[in-house]
């Protein structure tokens, strides 16, 4: 079984089956998920309304689901890492 220690590690999937057949012989190292854990301060925080295609969300909640992740926790995770690269 793989083990899949980056986030950069998993590639993007044109279909479901291509997906599911990808996470039968690969899985996340609970290093990546421990380190991924982003520590937001609530009292900080402040509420983004965005609007996605229907598609895109339910692919996004399936990704999240197959982590066993919120999917909102999840976009705030993948936007943090990005804005890291970004900086």
């Amino acid at each position: 079984m793989r083990l899949i220690s980056q986030w950069s590690e998993i590639p993007q999937f044109a279909s479901e089956a291509e997906e599911a057949a990808f996470w039968t012989s690969a899985r996340l190292d609970a290093r990546l998920m421990n380190a991924g854990m982003i520590k937001a301060d609530n009292r900080e925080s402040t509420t983004v309304t965005l609007r996605f295609d229907p598609r895109m969300l339910a692919r996004i909640k399936r990704i999240a689901r197959s982590r066993y992740l919120n999917y909102q926790s999840m976009i705030k995770q993948w936007l943090s890492e990005r804005l890291e690269k970004e900086l």
